[in-house]
Parts: structure tokens; C-alpha cells; sequence
């Protein structure tokens, strides 16, 4: 299937989903039919997931190992990671600036018109997580069968890393076959990418039917306002990351956010980082990104460079505050910025993550844990825009590096048009 026919296919996918869960949420006649349709759906959203899942670890491995083979040494590789997480840290800092700039702007959480949770409520999610000692300690592997069995990225990296170095530091015979094996992988890992990503729309399809179909449209209704300065905040947020990509890419970056229109649309519908991944890693690499950097800098912005769930923490901790009558004074808010930032770190990979966060860090403004369970009904609608967003950041990101270490070769314009149009005639 061709990208730009898939990227066509999922947007209908996308408006079907709409429409068949709008149906079945309004004549399944009880929320609890409707749980048992939607339960259909996720099956369908589960198995798709399952299949991306299956391919990450590998793709992953082969990839970075290929990469670090190639870099030669430790310190080419301590020069990326210390250039990718410099840009991290200042992307977070600005996706919590706006966040919590336009909290204030928007005030999306006054007036909201709803029922409050009782304070006494229990928002009933594992905050345990949120511990930057235990998030340190898990970031190293004690087998990497497990990490791989589990899809721990930061896990993988780290064990790919050291096979990596050690790989490429060996010139025998022995060592060098095994490098051509490794790199030998890499395509075929894309061609079985290529295969899974063929099921992208009917994934898509039922990801959208399941959450209307529970929940229905009305939701959004009700939460309106706070949904649409969600969505306004990223906007700017979009733009923000745009600009400083043009800063070092110049107008290529313009290209490079038509180039991962694709991925951002699988992980906008399905609210996956993981779905996007793959589609990530191939429209980099035709945009003329070295895989050495790819292999390297996307996984590592996966744990470390969540724009999107940034600036939806802010955003999320000021709307309880404002829907309970809790106003934090400016200096509140600016040392809930740090911690958000430090503590955002240690969640990569857990479910409603960014919602752990925010019930995490509620206690210690005094402001109540139940709120959470104010935005738990409609998060799949802001998880979706906050997953597109950070889809965004890690490509530019990724890409950023790339120029800085002279990794990326962006092919001639001309070139791209002529193979575009051999590949529609095909």
C-alpha cells in the first residue's frame, strides 16, 4: 500500500470510526450494550496494537546496534546524547511555559459546569511510579529478554548501546559477520513494518468506533472549552517547535512536517506513541536522516521528549485548580513547572501516563487528587492531540541532531518529485 493511499485510508477510517461509534452509541440504548459493542472494537484496536508491540523490540535492537557499530567510539555517542537531551530540556521547558501560560489565558477549568469529584475520591492510579530513584535503577536491564518482552525502550537502548560499542570496537572476522547480520536485519525489520502498518486504517477504524461508542459525542460538548484551549495551546506549541526547527533546519523543516503527516495522523487516531514509531523511523530516513541517528535519538526522545504530555500536565493541574476554586500564586505555578519537568521523566511507558503525573504532583500544591477524575471521561480525546504532538517533537528533534552532526543529506527536491511520481505509477 502506498503511503499516501494509507494516509487517505485512515482519515476515512478516522470519519467511519465517528460514524459507526456515534450509531451504536445511540442505539445500543445503556451504557452497558454500549461497553459490550465497544468491547468488539478494542479487540480489533488490541490486536493491531499487539502487532506493533511485536515489532519495536527488534526494530529497535537491529537499528541502534547497526548505528552504534558504525560510530566507532563512546564519545561520538556521549556527543549525541548530551546535543538530543540539551534539546529536550529546553523543549520541555517550553512545552510547560505554554502550558501554563495559556491555562492562565484560557482558564478552561472556571465555570466548568460539572459535578466536582468529592475531595475523598480516589482517582485510582499508581502514582507509586513516580520516583526518580526507582526510575533511574529500572532504566538499566537486568535481562534484556525482559526488557524486549516488555517493550522497555530506555531498557533496550541502554542494553543496545554497550552491544553496539562493543561490536564495533571488535575487527576480527567474527565480529565483522556479525555486524553484516545485524545490518543485514534492518530492512527486513522495515519490510515487516511495511506488512503491519498495512493494517493501520482497520486499527484506526476501531480505535475511534471504541471511545465514541462509550463515550459518545456529548462528552465533548460538556468539556468544550476545555478541550478547544487544549487544542488552541497546542497549536502554538506546533508552532513554537516549527520555528525552532527552522532556526537550524531552515525551510527544509517545512518538508519535514509533511514528511511525518502520516505517523502523527497513526498516533493522533489510535492515541499511541508506539503505532507511530515505526512510520516515524521510515519517513526520517527518506527524508535523508542517517540511520545511526534515527537508531539512536527517536528511542531516546520516546522517554525523555514528551512535548505533547508536557504540555498537558500543566494544562491539566491548572484546570483542577481553576474547577475547584484553588488558585496557585505565580511562584507555585513556576516550581509546579520544575516538577513536572524532573518528574515527567519516570513515567515513559505507563498507561495514561501523563495522568500520573498530574495525580502525583496535586498533593503537594494541596489541591485534590480527585480532580483527576474530572478529565479521566474525555483523556482519549486529549491523549490523541498530545500523542500527534509529541510524534512532532521527536521528528524534528531527531532531525535537529542530525544536522548538527552532519547526519543529514536531504534529497534534492527535483529527485523527490520524480520518484513520487514513478511510485503513483507503479
Amino acid at each position: 500500500m502506498k503511503i499516501n493511499k494509507q494516509t487517505t485510508w485512515i482519515v476515512i477510517a478516522m470519519i467511519l470510526g465517528v460514524v459507526v461509534g456515534y450509531g451504536c452509541n445511540v442505539l445500543s440504548g445503556s451504557p452497558a450494550v454500549a461497553k459490550d459493542i465497544a468491547g468488539y472494537f478494542a479487540m480489533v484496536t488490541d490486536i493491531f496494537l499487539r502487532l506493533i508491540k511485536m515489532i519495536i523490540a527488534p526494530l529497535i535492537f537491529t537499528t541502534l546496534v547497526a548505528g552504534m557499530a558504525g560510530m566507532g567510539d563512546a564519545r561520538t555517542v556521549g556527543r549525541i546524547g548530551g546535543k538530543a537531551l540539551g534539546w529536550f530540556l529546553m523543549a520541555s521547558l517550553a512545552s510547560l511555559a505554554i502550558g501554563l501560560v495559556f491555562a492562565n489565558l484560557f482558564q478552561p477549568g472556571a465555570n466548568v459546569g460539572v459535578p466536582l469529584p468529592d475531595v475523598s475520591a480516589s482517582a485510582d492510579l499508581k502514582t507509586s511510579s513516580l520516583n526518580l530513584k526507582d526510575f533511574i535503577t529500572h532504566v538499566f536491564p537486568r535481562n534484556i529478554f525482559e526488557a524486549m518482552a516488555n517493550n522497555e525502550i530506555l531498557q533496550i537502548l541502554v542494553f543496545s548501546v554497550f552491544f553496539g560499542l562493543a561490536l564495533g570496537s571488535l575487527k576480527d572476522t567474527k565480529a565483522r559477520a556479525l555486524i553484516e547480520v545485524i545490518e543485514g536485519a534492518v530492512p527486513v525489520m522495515l519490510k515487516v513494518t511495511d506488512y503491519v502498518m498495512r493494517f493501520a486504517p482497520v486499527g484506526v477504524f476501531a480505535a475511534v468506533a471504541n471511545v465514541v461508542t462509550v463515550q459518545g459525542l456529548g462528552i465533548l460538548m460538556v468539556y468544550g472549552k476545555f478541550v478547544g484551549s487544549f487544542y488552541a495551546t497546542l497549536v502554538v506549541l506546533w508552532a513554537v517547535l516549527v520555528g525552532a526547527g527552522f532556526l537550524v533546519l531552515g525551510a527544509n523543516v517545512f518538508r519535514l512536517v509533511r514528511e511525518v503527516r502520516q505517523p502523527m495522523l497513526v498516533g493522533f487516531s489510535t492515541a499511541s506513541s508506539e503505532a507511530a514509531y515505526p512510520r516515524v523511523m521510515e519517513k526520517l530516513e527518506d527524508f535523508g536522516v542517517k540511520e545511526r541517528v534515527i537508531g539512536f535519538v527517536l528511542p531516546l526522545g520516546y522517554s525523555f521528549n514528551l512535548d505533547g504530555s508536557m504540555i498537558y500536565t500543566a494544562f491539566a493541574a491548572l484546570f483542577i485548580s481553576q474547577a475547584y476554586g484553588l488558585p496557585l500564586t505565580m511562584e507555585q505555578q513556576i516550581v509546579m513547572l520544575l516538577v513536572l519537568m524532573v518528574s515527567s521523566k519516570g513515567i515513559a511507558g505507563v498507561p495514561r501516563s501523563a495522568l500520573v503525573v498530574v495525580a502525583a504532583v496535586l498533593p503537594m500544591f494541596n489541591l485534590p487528587e480527585a480532580g483527576v477524575l474530572l478529565i479521566m471521561g474525555i483523556d482519549h480525546f486529549l491523549d490523541m492531540g498530545r500523542t500527534a504532538t509529541n510524534v512532532l517533537g521527536n521528528a524534528i528533534a531527531t532531525t535537529v541532531v542530525a544536522k548538527w552532526e552532519n547526519a543529514l543529506d536531504i534529497p534534492d527536491e527535483t529527485e523527490e518529485r520524480t520518484r513520487g511520481r514513478l511510485a503513483a505509477a507503479e
